[in-house]
């Protein structure tokens, strides 16, 4: 199993990025597919969700209307376009990736990519 982010770098406030995440290794439509991200000193927090099945979306609140996340499941791709970006969206975005059949639960999770939201 791997995920390998990319997209990650330096954005001026107001700026734009696209963060993607290239799956491999599991039955990727399967899986509900998130964006987590940890700021220095602090928790890591869920930042978008969109499930494998449905294609439900969830935001955390901080980001709702600025921030938008797809998949692609022909590509077993997933993204994360970012708008609007405040220093504060400063971070280590992660990509994960989650499915539990109740019996096992499988729980997958990137190296993750720097975003820096600086003027």
């Amino acid at each position: 199993v791997q995920l390998v982010e990319s997209g990650g770098g330096l954005v001026q406030p107001g700026g734009s990025l696209r963060l993607s995440c290239t799956a491999s290794g599991f039955t990727f439509s399967l899986y509900d597919m998130n964006w987590y991200r940890q700021a220095p000193g602090k928790e890591r927090e869920e930042v978008a969700h969109i499930a494998g099945i449905t294609g439900d979306t969830f935001y955390t609140d901080s980001v709702k209307g600025r921030f938008t996340i797809s998949r692609d499941n022909a590509k077993n791709m997933v993204y994360l376009q970012m708008n609007s970006l405040r220093p504060e969206d400063t971070a280590v975005y992660y990509c994960n990736s989650w499915r539990t059949t109740g019996i096992q639960t499988d729980d997958y999770w990137g190296q993750g990519t720097q975003v820096t939201v600086s003027s």
